[in-house]
């Protein structure tokens, strides 16, 4: 048996590897193992919300994000010889809360790449071609058996972590119920591919009746599209190129367009699906594993990920000596969350089914922003709140300045594994020096608004922007979470309501 390790992950798709991350970061001894000989590598998965965006700016990854994607292009829906344009997205408000309001376009194998180029600093590298056999647990960690290019072996993890996907022999193992549908008659096609013929300046639908489509994505910063279509129902289709092509120039009506260099294929039947718990003793389930979705509204891969951004600091946090009553918050943050998501695509999808153009447009429930875990197990307090937000929301971004007047974004301070605590007002800086911070764990970052308290970072707020981004209107200590919620907004009773939270989230401070 290997020697003892704090926690093994399995499955390397985007959650998986998002947690890895989180973890390594934080000092906490990580190994992650996929099954499949190498990376994913079709494009499936194709769209980053805002709300991700924020988190791949967190964990370092946003550059090449950025630099890897693109907007969506407009859509042109074909009716015959007549290509109608519609706009996907209405434009998003301008606001200096919100850094990134637009959805981003890039293949999923761009997206599971950069993550895991994360990892290489920590010196963990994911562990392709090893899978897991079994497992079991007692009161102090999990056995794992798994089985590598080295051979077989078994793991010894305090915890575990299953995001091996919607078909997850973990979630299996400890027996929790994946309860849903899956659509056996209602499949698609979808493959990576050159399309001859075809102009990359729009998203191309051929709308079909019954539902029936075609569809060609551009992907950026190539020749490849994302082509997807939809199947009869109770069709075995031939995946050759050369019936991929036939069908394909069926749907489009069109015997000019010629698909190519076809690099992944696959069928696809969309699942509806959500875990019955998230966790069974010490392992715990993440991304497709807890929950699968339809394609529409580009949910499924953010969900998960933030998923991973819930679970990481926490599990980080009972590593280091927090209560473990910490990690039920989990499931209750994260399960509602994803039952509401599954709703949003599901209801898109339908509205495929129908030719309903609602099923095209985006709008802001599918950017993320909106999510919030007030009224959750770690949002209870009644301390107060600010105008604008209360404990379990995003905490947004603002613009400061240091003490030399260079303008600084919040998010900027907030990036990294600690926690934040914010002082506006003389009497709040005076409760942000006095409070106690534990010296295991995530640290404490502590900022002064417009005035100083004793060695935290000063800023000032020239422009209002964060108190009014934040509605602050009274002396306010605010803390945010390492994942960028706020965990308490306290008004009166300042320190005191910090260390009570801190108490739920923190080992013992000495």
């Amino acid at each position: 048996m290997t020697k003892d390790l704090d926690v093994l992950i399995v499955g390397a798709g985007p959650a998986g590897s998002t947690l890895a991350v989180d973890l390594a970061r934080r000092g906490v001894t990580t190994r992650i193992i996929d099954k499949s000989p190498h990376g994913f590598p079709g494009s499936r998965a194709k769209g980053i919300q805002p709300r991700s965006l924020e988190l791949f700016e967190d964990i370092g990854a946003l550059d090449d994000i950025l630099a890897a994607g693109s907007l969506y292009p407009p859509l042109g829906i074909h009716l015959g010889p007549v290509r109608i344009p519609k706009r996907m997205f209405k434009p998003a408000p301008g606001s200096d809360g919100t850094p990134f309001r637009e959805t981003w376009l890039i293949p999923q194998f761009s997206t599971d790449a950069i993550i895991q180029k994360q990892l290489a600093p920590f010196g963990v590298r994911v562990e392709y071609g090893t899978e897991l056999l079994g497992l079991a647990q007692d009161d102090d960690g999990v056995t794992a058996r798994i089985d590598g290019p080295s051979g077989p072996e078994e793991v010894r993890a305090r915890y575990l972590v299953g995001a091996d996907g919607g078909a997850s022999l973990v979630r299996k193992s400890v027996g929790i119920a994946f309860e849903g549908q899956t659509d056996e008659a209602d499949r698609m096609i979808i493959l990576d591919c050159r399309i001859d013929g075809l102009g990359r300046d729009h998203w191309h639908v051929w709308p079909g009746l019954k539902g029936r489509f075609a569809g060609a994505c551009p992907l950026p910063h190539g020749d490849l599209f994302q082509v997807m279509i939809r199947l009869q129902p109770g069709e075995a289709p031939d995946m050759s190129d050369a019936a991929l092509n036939e069908r394909f120039r069926k749907q489009t009506r069109s015997g000019k367009l010629q698909l190519s260099d076809i690099q992944w294929k696959t069928v696809f039947r969309p699942n509806i699906r959500l875990a019955a718990r998230y966790r069974e003793g010490r392992v715990f389930l993440a991304g497709d594993a807890a929950h699968v979705h339809t394609p529409m509204g580009a949910q499924g891969l953010n969900t998960g990920v933030q998923d991973a951004y819930n679970l990481g600091w926490k599990l980080g946090q009972v590593l280091a000596g927090a209560p473990d009553a910490l990690l039920e918050s989990y499931e209750a943050e994260r399960q509602p969350i994803a039952a509401r998501v599954l709703g949003l695509s599901t209801a898109k999808y339908e509205a495929l089914n129908r030719l309903d153009p609602a099923s095209i447009k985006r709008g802001a429930d599918e950017k993320q922003l909106g999510i919030s875990y007030a009224g959750g197990p770690l949002a209870g307090s009644d301390t107060g709140e600010a105008a604008k937000l209360k404990a379990g929301d995003r905490a947004p971004d603002a613009t400061l300045a240091g003490p030399d007047g260079t303008a600084r974004r919040l998010f900027q301070v907030t990036c990294g594994p600690a926690f934040t605590l914010i002082a506006v007002g003389q009497e709040a800086r005076a409760d942000l020096a006095a409070i106690n911070w534990p010296d295991t764990g995530a640290a404490l970052t502590r900022v002064a608004i417009d005035g100083t308290a004793g060695d935290a970072l000063a800023l000032t707020d020239p422009q209002g922007s964060f108190r009014a981004n934040y509605g602050i209107e009274r002396d306010t200590l605010i803390l945010i979470r390492p994942d960028g919620y706020i965990g308490e907004i306290a008004t009166c009773g300042r320190a005191a309501a910090i260390e009570r939270f801190t108490s739920r989230v923190a080992p013992a401070a000495n």
